[in-house]
């Protein structure tokens, strides 16, 4: 019900005069009313008969209209407008049935404005404008409404009406009860529906079609309907106001039982908090620790008791108990020293890598022997993609210990290694106290993995912070800033991995057993490949179950043709792909070829990426092939060597670092020297520019490794004699002549071999490294041991 109409009343000089003072028998039948009316449009009410409203007039027309109705008979026609938003209505705006209305009242307002109070008398129907000028005048017809009697249905209906009406009234709090009271006391049922109609919560178009209703009884059959859905959005309404204000109770009623339940714990057993701290004392009284741990706890939990839980410091005490709890102190896992079974386990996941099993299989028996030793710092240095994290948790599994594995790399906060002192917000210790508290022992296997790639800023620096932690001197002893105690390191095997050894700080490399891995040679990844890789991807992309072979010459073509590296990890996505083309074939046709052939590898994989062709010779004077160490591996690069007129310049390009430049000046100096024992006129170095090249000119390259590939090429250029085809060589130099030992044999032999060469020549104190090398991955390759630079030369040159 509209809350602003239900109460209307009419001013006169004297009082105010309620609406249901309007009789409801009024003098209609007395009323002359003429055919043509002055028109009143409204745009945001409709008029019923019977019912009485002021109305404030606000455009010309209509004020016009009004003030002469009300100087001749005071009748009006009043008529609803289609468009609510129009503000000067033409003809075809107006609603055809309207209502005819009585000006009981017109005040003229301070600000100019008229309000006048009508009420509806009869319905009409607008026949046609007489005139629009200065307001409308129109030609109309009146309507009677059909009268209904004796019949039970419409005074169902009417009562009906007048119940719903008397609900939405008490569901609405806006609306004063004497509204009620109003409806009660109205016996015309015409006007009982034209009340309620009136005073409807509806729009204007609902509103006008009760108005053109001419049964009324169709008129309280429509009106009920209207009723009904109100009805149900007060009750909605009142529904939403009623859980809002439950909720703003139910704060008010959790507060109030959170309380008689904190009453109720008391008298059952006790504050929750106390209780936490008896279980505490509890656990600490079967806790295996040291002395000063057990007197730390000691103190902490005699303070914890002396403080109030919602202090901010008894969350800090509590936290730093609950550690000292936690932490394995003196639990260990039992080792299992049974070799035969730690070296199945490791040759079971793992290929070769002979040097780091036997090491394993040392320390074990060592172990078995003695009963206890303080555990080694082993360091595994090598490319990527060799296998150096997995074989920790291999060293685990065979040792029968607890596996855990620390990124380092990009860590660069010194807290992450010694924890946070207490006092700061958020502190807890460090990553070696929290990764002990989660394997719940003292001994287990802690991979450092990339230590060599620890950053240091204005926080600290974590390679230094790691001497304690890998000194097994000091690491029985290791403090914890946030523990505040003594932890004992020096039980825990601890593996750290590295690329690249040079990158980690000296006085911490000098703390590590240094074990090199060398890159796989074509042979151990076709292996590698059969035992652990091809399983691995068949099962991961849903063919495990499917029976294809895949042989060892396809795997070497994916190997030679497909990847480039020491490791293993390019391999194992090229396999990847294999096996995704595999799985879409099936998924297909349901069936698949049984063995993929070397015709298969180039239409899924595509053209081959690398060609090893360019490196089997070198066909002109001046260009020599190397062998050089890469982070990824060995590699083959080619020294390029043009002598061209001009004053003796040396030249060197190919971005060179500063000790490959130094060996390509020592090596054009030796020969400067030597000129007439190899056979060189002295004026060549004056009347020739010299200039180096190595290709692959945005690859850095660096190192003394090159230093006797330098003088070959030299050496080929001057003297105009071809350097040996299929010949690689590394080693450095200096101006004595000699030829010294360089570092990465193996990957540079196996870089060779992947290349097809055949002979190699270095320096004889390298031949330790070769003999390192399994004989059956160098087979077809000569090598030439050499002492002096002359012995290199007389090898190379034809």
């Amino acid at each position: 019900m509209n809350k602003n109409k239900l109460l209307l009343s009419a001013e006169d000089e004297n009082d105010f005069m309620p609406i249901i003072a309007i009789n409801e028998k009024d003098d209609e039948e007395d009323l002359s009313i003429p055919d043509t009316l002055p028109l009143l449009p409204l745009r945001n009410t409709v008029l019923f008969p019977g019912v009485v409203l002021p109305i404030t007039v606000g455009r010309d027309k209509s004020i016009k209209a009004v003030t002469e109705a009300y100087k001749s008979d005071k009748l009006i026609g009043v008529l609803a407008q289609n468009d609510t938003e129009v503000e000067d209505p033409t003809v075809n705006d107006l609603c055809r049935i309207g209502t005819v209305a009585k000006i009981l009242k017109l005040i003229k307002m301070p600000d100019g404005g008229t309000t006048i109070i009508i009420q509806g008398k009869k319905r009409f129907e607008f026949l046609h404008m007489i005139s629009e000028d200065p307001f409308f005048v129109a030609q109309i017809k009146l309507l009677e409404d059909k009268a209904v009697e004796n019949d039970p249905d419409f005074d169902a209906y009417i009562s009906t009406i007048k119940d719903l009406a008397t609900e939405i009234i008490k569901l609405s709090p806006n609306i004063p009860t004497e509204a009620s009271i109003i409806l009660k006391n109205i016996e015309n049922p015409s006007f009982l529906i034209n009340f309620v109609s009136s005073n409807l919560n509806t729009s204007i178009t609902e509103k006008q079609d009760l108005l053109t209703l001419e049964s009324i009884k169709l008129r309280a059959e429509r009106l009920t309907a209207f009723l009904h859905k109100e009805l149900q959005f007060a009750e909605l309404k009142n529904k939403v106001t009623s859980k809002t204000r439950l909720e703003i109770d139910k704060q008010q009623r959790d507060y109030f039982l959170q309380q008689q339940l904190k009453s109720i714990k008391e008298e059952l057993g006790g504050d929750p908090n106390e209780r936490e701290i008896a279980d505490m004392k509890k656990k600490a009284e079967t806790k295996r620790w040291p002395e000063a741990a057990k007197n730390m706890f000691q103190l902490g939990i005699e303070k914890l008791e002396r403080m109030h839980p919602s202090t901010p410091d008894y969350s800090i005490v509590y936290n730093h108990l609950d550690l000292l709890l936690d932490l394995p102190w003196e639990e260990y896992t039992n080792d299992n020293y049974n070799l035969k079974h730690a070296k199945q386990v490791l040759d079971a996941e793992h290929y070769g890598m002979q040097k780091i099993k036997n090491r394993i299989l040392e320390y074990l028996a060592v172990l078995q022997l003695k009963g206890d030793m303080k555990s080694p710092i082993l360091c595994f240095v090598g490319p990527p993609g060799i296998g150096k994290t997995s074989l920790g948790k291999s060293i685990a599994h065979a040792v029968g210990r607890k596996y855990v594995r620390l990124s380092l790399g990009g860590l660069h906060d010194e807290s992450e290694i010694r924890g946070h002192r207490k006092t700061y917000i958020g502190a807890m210790p460090g990553r070696i106290i929290q990764n002990l508290r989660k394997v719940k022992t003292s001994n287990p296997v802690m991979i450092l993995d990339e230590i060599d790639k620890i950053g240091n800023d204005f926080r600290g620096d974590p390679s230094s912070a790691l001497l304690e932690v890998l000194d097994p001197e000091q690491n029985n002893t290791f403090y914890d800033n946030y523990l505040e105690l003594e932890y004992d390191l020096s039980k825990v095997l601890f593996i750290a991995t590295a690329n690249d050894i040079q990158n980690i700080q000296p006085a911490l490399r000098d703390r590590l057993e240094i074990i090199d891995l060398s890159g796989y040679a074509i042979e151990e990844k076709v292996e590698i490949a059969k035992r652990h890789l091809i399983p691995k991807q068949k099962e991961a992309h849903g063919l495990g179950k499917i029976n294809f072979k895949i042989s060892d010459k396809v795997l070497e073509k994916i190997i030679e043709n497909y990847t480039r590296e020491s490791g293993v990890r390019e391999l194992d996505r090229q396999l990847a792909s294999v096996m995704r083309y595999e799985a879409k074939e099936y998924a297909t046709k349901q069936k698949i070829k049984s063995t993929l052939t070397l015709s298969d590898v180039e239409k899924i994989l595509g053209p081959q990426r690398y060609n090893n062709d360019m490196y089997k010779m070198a066909n002109m004077p001046g260009v020599a092939v190397g062998l050089a160490w890469t982070y990824v591996g060995g590699d083959i690069l080619f020294i390029e060597t043009v002598l061209s007129e001009g004053k003796g310049e040396l030249k060197l390009t190919g971005n060179l670092g500063n000790v490959m430049k130094e060996s390509a000046t020592t090596a054009y100096t030796y020969l400067q020297a030597n000129a007439k024992k190899l056979g060189i006129e002295n004026e060549a170095f004056h009347t020739h520019n010299v200039h180096v090249h190595v290709p692959e000119g945005a690859t850095p390259k660096d190192g003394p490794s090159a230093g006797i590939t330098m003088l070959t090429a030299l050496a080929s250029a001057f003297t105009g004699r071809k350097v040996k085809p299929y010949l690689a060589m590394t080693g450095e130099i200096t101006l004595r002549g000699q030829v010294l030992p360089v570092g990465g044999i193996k990957e540079k032999v196996l870089a060779a071999k992947r290349a097809g060469l055949k002979e190699i020549i270095m320096c004889w104190q390298n031949e330790k490294d070769v003999l390192e090398i399994d004989s059956n991955f160098i087979e077809g390759l000569q090598f030439h041991y050499v002492k002096t630079m002359q012995q290199v030369l007389d090898l190379a040159l034809v």
